[in-house]
């Protein structure tokens, strides 16, 4: 094979469809647009939704639920992963290089899931009840720290 004899692979090219070239073709007439209405018409354009003036689904259906502006996302490490650290401080920055969280913009909060073997001073921006026992029961300390 050269250069000079390089075809395309056999079915990857088609002919388009040639519209409105006589009843021979297949596709004469109407051009596969069917008879009348909205859709055989040129320029035929409506919304994302619209359902022929019929009151649309998103529209027929009530709204509900609350959005609370005022909510705080946490990123979420349990204390049994705390494991995975040295001994000694802990902070986003050390969660982040352990591969516990994904970065140290969105706030940590630690959860009292598991058991602490190690003595860790945690400094995050919330723990829960359960978390700060267990990480003092191991004789660490539990820092809030703002973020």
């Amino acid at each position: 094979m050269d250069l000079h004899n390089l075809k395309p692979a056999k079915g990857s090219k088609k002919n388009r469809k040639r519209l409105g070239h006589g009843p021979g073709s297949g596709r004469g007439k109407t051009s596969g647009r069917g008879h009348k209405g909205q859709l055989s018409r040129s320029g035929s354009k409506h919304k994302i939704g619209f359902e022929g003036g019929q009151m649309p689904l998103h529209r027929r259906l009530p709204k509900f639920g609350f959005t609370n502006i005022f909510r705080k996302e946490y990123q979420i490490v349990n204390v049994a992963a705390l494991a995975r650290c040295e001994a000694g401080e802990v902070t986003g920055e050390t969660l982040v290089a352990v591969g516990l969280i994904k970065n140290t913009r969105t706030p940590v909060k630690i959860l009292g899931n598991g058991n602490v073997e190690k003595a860790f001073t945690v400094r995050v921006a919330a723990f829960s009840k359960a978390a700060i026992t267990k990480i003092e029961a191991a004789g660490g300390k539990a820092e809030v720290v703002k973020c």
